[in-house]
C-alpha cells in the first residue's frame, strides 16, 4: 500500500527528513508526497505579498525537484487543509501518513488531531529546522525561571563545536565580542549591493496570483528573492564574501539609503527550509579559519543564528500559548494608522515603515530600536503590534514573532525573555543612524512643538513606570537621570506625551 508524506510549506528541506528516513525501507514509487497551498491560512492576516510569493514559488519549485527525482507529488491549492488530506487519502488509497512536526503550536495541534480524525496510521517525526530540537542545553528549567540567551548560546556552541578550541573553550578566549561590535557606521563606508534573483516564469505566475488576493500588505511587484535551494546558497555566498567581514562591527548601524547594510537577509530562507542553521553557521565559521572575516564579525553572526534564533524558538515552545496573552505594562493604545501607509513626520519611522511595506524587510535593530521602541513607549497594545509585525515581514512566522514582539520588543512578558526593556530616546537613534539629520523634529529637544516624540515618550515612560523599572538593576542608570528633570519639565513631558498619544488615535 502507498503511504503519504505530507510536507508543510515552511519545511521544504533538501533532503527532507521524512523522505530520507523512508527511502531505506520504501521505494519512491510507493511514496505520495502531499503539498498544500492553504488559502485559508494565507488570509488569516494581511500578509506581505512578497512573503506569499516566496513561500508559494519555493513550494512549487520544490515540487518540481521532487518529481524530477522520481517522487509522485500531489500538489493542491485549497481552502481547507483537512478536507484536502481526506480527499488525497481517498484518491490515492494510502494507509499511512508521515509528516514532520510543525514549528508552530497551532500547526502541531492540528497535526496531532489527524491521529483521531483520519483513522489511519500517522507518524509525526521531530522537527529538524532548529538545533534546539536536536540538542537542548537547558532541559530542566523550572516554570517561571528566567533563562537568558547566553546560557543556551554557550551550550549550543560547545555541543556543535563552533569556534571552540580543543579544550572546549571559545576561540579567542571570549564568548562574545560586543565591545568590538555595534559601532556607528563611518560616513565614508558604503555597503555592497545585495544579490537579486530575476523571477522565472513559475515565479511570475505566482506573483500574478498573489496580487489578486483580497488581504495583502504591499505588492508582489519587484519580487527578487531566491526560491530554490541553489539560489539560496548563492545568497549565502554573497553575504559571506560581501558583508560578513563587516557584519558584527556595524550590526546596529542604520542608514536611510541602505536598508541591508552588512546584514545577511537570509532569515526568510532559513524559516522555510531553503537553508538550515547548521550549514549556515559552519560556512561562516570557515570564513574565520580561512582568514576571510574577523572573529568578532563571525561570532556575532553565529550568535544571531544559534543564539538569538534558537533562543526565540526555545522560549516560544516553552512559553506559548500564554506568552501571547502577556501585557506587563497594561498597554492599551491603538496602533497608529501610519504603520499601514508610512506617512508620518518622524523621518526614521517614515523611512523604515515605507521600506517594510515595500520590501517586507528591515534589519533587526530597526525592528527593535525604532519600531518596537516606539510601540513600547507609546504603549501600543501588544496584540496589535504582533499582528502588524506578523503581517508586514517576509520572514514572519508565529514562532519567531511571538517571542520577539511580546518578549524582546515590548517586554510585555515582564522579563521572561529579555533581561531589560529596550527603550531609547532620540540620542541613541542619532548616534546609530542618519535619520535625524533630515527630520523635521529636533533630536535635542525634550519638549516643545519640534521636540522629537522619542524624547518626551521616553521620559514619560520612565516617569510612569519607574516603580516597575526599579525592580530591574539594568535600568538604574536610566532612572538615575530622572533627577535632572525638575517638576515643571516632568509635567511638560507627561502632558506632551499624553497629547501625542491622543492625537495618534485621531
Amino acid at each position: 500500500m502507498p503511504l503519504t508524506v505530507w510536507i508543510l510549506g515552511d519545511q521544504i528541506l533538501s533532503p527532507h527528513p521524512a523522505l530520507q528516513n523512508l527511502e531505506t525501507q520504501t521505494s519512491r514509487q510507493e511514496i505520495i508526497v502531499l503539498m498544500i497551498e492553504s488559502r485559508s491560512q494565507a488570509q488569516r492576516l494581511p500578509y506581505h505579498a512578497k512573503k506569499l510569493v516566496l513561500l508559494y514559488s519555493a513550494m512549487r519549485h520544490y515540487a518540481e525537484v521532487l518529481r524530477a527525482s522520481g517522487y509522485r507529488v500531489d500538489y493542491r491549492v485549497a481552502a481547507n487543509t483537512f478536507a484536502v488530506i481526506s480527499s488525497h487519502r481517498q484518491e490515492y488509497r494510502t494507509d499511512r501518513l508521515v509528516t514532520m512536526a510543525a514549528s508552530s503550536v497551532r500547526g502541531r495541534r492540528f497535526q496531532n488531531s489527524l491521529l483521531s480524525k483520519l483513522g489511519i496510521e500517522t507518524h509525526i517525526i521531530p522537527n529538524t529546522q532548529f538545533l534546539s530540537t536536536i540538542y537542548d542545553p537547558l532541559p530542566d528549567v523550572a516554570p517561571g525561571q528566567a533563562v537568558r540567551q547566553e546560557q543556551l548560546y554557550r551550550g549550543m556552541r560547545q555541543h556543535f563545536k563552533l569556534l571552540i578550541d580543543d579544550q572546549g573553550q571559545p576561540v579567542g578566549g571570549t564568548w562574545n565580542y560586543d565591545q568590538k561590535n555595534r559601532q556607528a557606521l563611518p560616513k565614508n563606508l558604503t555597503s555592497p549591493k545585495v544579490i537579486h534573483f530575476e523571477p522565472d516564469s513559475l515565479t511570475k505566475q505566482v506573483m500574478e496570483e498573489v496580487d489578486q488576493f483580497d488581504r495583502l500588505t504591499g505588492s508582489a511587484e519587484g519580487f527578487d528573492l531566491a526560491v530554490t535551494h541553489e539560489s539560496a546558497l548563492r545568497a549565502v555566498d554573497d553575504f559571506l564574501t560581501q558583508r560578513l567581514p563587516y557584519f558584527g562591527t556595524y550590526e546596529d548601524a542604520m542608514r536611510q539609503r541602505a536598508p541591508v547594510l552588512f546584514h545577511s537577509k537570509l532569515a526568510a530562507y532559513l524559516n522555510i527550509g531553503l537553508l538550515t542553521p547548521l550549514e549556515l553557521v559552519q560556512a561562516a565559521e570557515r570564513c574565520f579559519y580561512d582568514g576571510k572575516a574577523g572573529i568578532n564579525n563571525v561570532e556575532g553572526f553565529i550568535r544571531q543564528v544559534i543564539g538569538w534564533r534558537e533562543y526565540m524558538y526555545w522560549q516560544y515552545c516553552r512559553l506559548m500559548p500564554g506568552l501571547a496573552a502577556e501585557n506587563y505594562w497594561g498597554s492599551a493604545n491603538a496602533l497608529p494608522t501610519f504603520f499601514w501607509h508610512g506617512r508620518t513626520r518622524m523621518n526614521c519611522l517614515r523611512q523604515v515603515i515605507q521600506r517594510v511595506l515595500d520590501l517586507g524587510y528591515a534589519h533587526h535593530i530597526e525592528r527593535l530600536m525604532l519600531l518596537s521602541n516606539f510601540c513600547l513607549l507609546a504603549e501600543i497594545h501588544p496584540d496589535q503590534v504582533y499582528e502588524w509585525f506578523s503581517s508586514a515581514f517576509i520572514d514572519a512566522y508565529e514562532w519567531v514573532m511571538a517571542p520577539n514582539v511580546y518578549g524582546m520588543g515590548l517586554y510585555a512578558d515582564g522579563g521572561q525573555i529579555a533581561s531589560k526593556p529596550y527603550i531609547a530616546s532620540a540620542n541613541y537613534i542619532n548616534k546609530m543612524s542618519d535619520y535625524c539629520q533630515t527630520c523635521s523634529f529636533d533630536k535635542n529637544q525634550r519638549t516643545g512643538e519640534n521636540a522629537c516624540p522619542f524624547n518626551f515618550l521616553y521620559w514619560n515612560f520612565l516617569l510612569k513606570h519607574q516603580d516597575k523599572l526599579r525592580k530591574n538593576y539594568r535600568m538604574a542608570r536610566m532612572l538615575h537621570n530622572l533627577k535632572f528633570l525638575d517638576d515643571q519639565e516632568k509635567g511638560a513631558v507627561q502632558d506632551q506625551a499624553q497629547q501625542f498619544i491622543e492625537d495618534l488615535e485621531k
